[in-house]
């Protein structure tokens, strides 16, 4: 008896293609990232290299936000001589995380912040999979392959330390409280990208009377400024001298926020602001709305991403922190058409960095941050006719 073949279905042929394309452009960039390191020059090459000379500058009690010293410290390790010093414009407290690089030699030090970024990375996954109880399913892939992650990963950006603080936030709150105020510390690296989200945490703390969480906090931004300040006396400002000559706020960053400054009116900094408070004022709606069953985990995911899509300035790599909120929308939407769309978003972008479509003065990436929310917002919506059967995280019992 003969059996005939059954036409190919559409649906199989397009996650075939989808599948085939994150593969390979996942398989290039891991590529990049391997080849990187084993380059010779690699640390001068990377924005590691801003971390490891601020490092060096700081143990020898010197201005860790000097453009001159800097630049000497960048080109003896391989920075290209046609370009002015990279410096860390993160506040003087965030210095503590360079600190230990300037104690080893530039290869030495890009291993280990290499491999700290990626163990980062890795728990930050592996927390997230456990909060939602999906162990079993290869969902979690997604964050590995996600371009914002892979780009820092490539780069040496520090954007992972603030995922993993954001996570553990996340899965810390209920149960460790003042320990999960301290892991904010990492989120104050960039604490531009929690506008938003610092409002409502704010107010959570007020009405939940959870001030362990703000002791938290408060405990490690003080032992993280002593320790600075100890070594530099001086760092605070020389960090207000480099802000002031550098102007950060004129640099032309892929962003919604400042290229909506850019075509509508150059020179007026509250403009590039105005997003912000826009959605600092929707975040407080949103929090009032929601008090009395406000979750970290369900209710957060939203309240991220539009922190991240408001922000007065951003590079798309920043978007890493989107991982839990994206993770989320995954576990929970039904359709694997958006689950596709999600994995194509990303490989799109894993394609313009291959062709190294320039990160600065380039407004390719500013779609990047609106279409993650869009997408967020389809995947909660599909999700609607399996409401019931939505886990609940379980919160981590104190011993």
């Amino acid at each position: 008896m003969k059996t005939i073949a059954r036409p190919l279905n559409l649906r199989a042929i397009v996650e075939f293609f989808v599948v085939a394309v994150c593969t390979v452009t996942f398989a290039l960039t891991a590529v990049g990232v391997c080849s990187s390191l084993l380059g010779r020059d690699s640390a001068g090459s990377r924005d590691f290299v801003e971390y490891w000379a601020a490092g060096h500058q700081l143990i020898y009690h010197k201005n860790p936000y000097d453009a001159e010293a800097l630049l000497g410290l960048e080109r003896s390790i391989g920075f290209p001589q046609q370009l002015p010093a990279i410096i860390m414009g993160n506040p003087p407290s965030a210095l503590l995380l360079v600190l230990p690089l300037g104690f080893v030699g530039a290869k030495t030090g890009e291993l280990i912040w290499e491999l700290l970024l990626f163990a980062s990375l890795a728990a930050s996954v592996q927390m997230i999979r456990t909060m939602y109880g999906t162990t079993k399913n290869l969902l979690h892939l997604l964050a590995y392959s996600f371009a914002p992650v892979l780009s820092c990963l490539l780069s040496g950006q520090i954007t992972i330390f603030l995922l993993i603080g954001l996570t553990l936030f996340l899965r810390l709150h209920r149960s460790y409280p003042f320990w999960a105020g301290a892991s904010l510390w990492l989120c104050l690296l960039k604490p531009h990208l929690f506008l938003p989200f610092g409002v409502v945490l704010a107010l959570w703390i007020i009405r939940t009377r959870s001030f362990r969480v703000l002791g938290g906090t408060a405990f490690a931004l003080a032992v993280s400024s002593a320790i600075v300040t100890i070594m530099n006396p001086l760092v605070w400002m020389q960090y207000a001298e480099m802000m002031r000559q550098e102007r950060l706020d004129r640099v032309l960053i892929p962003s919604p926020s400042t290229m909506l400054r850019q075509y509508v009116y150059p020179h007026t900094l509250w403009l590039q602001c105005l997003p912000a408070g826009i959605g600092c004022v929707w975040a407080l709606a949103y929090f009032l709305k929601r008090r009395t069953e406000w979750d970290w985990v369900r209710d957060g995911s939203l309240l991220m991403l539009v922190s991240v899509f408001v922000a007065p300035y951003t590079w798309f790599m920043d978007q890493a922190v989107l991982v839990p909120a994206l993770l989320r929308g995954a576990y929970l939407t039904p359709s694997r058409t958006l689950i596709a769309i999600l994995a194509l978003m990303s490989a799109v972008i894993e394609i313009a960095l291959l062709r190294k479509v320039p990160l600065l003065h380039s407004a390719f990436y500013v779609w990047s941050a609106p279409g993650f929310l869009v997408w967020y917002l389809f995947a909660i919506r599909s999700q609607s006719t399996r409401a019931a059967l939505e886990v609940v995280p379980e919160p981590v019992e104190a011993q």
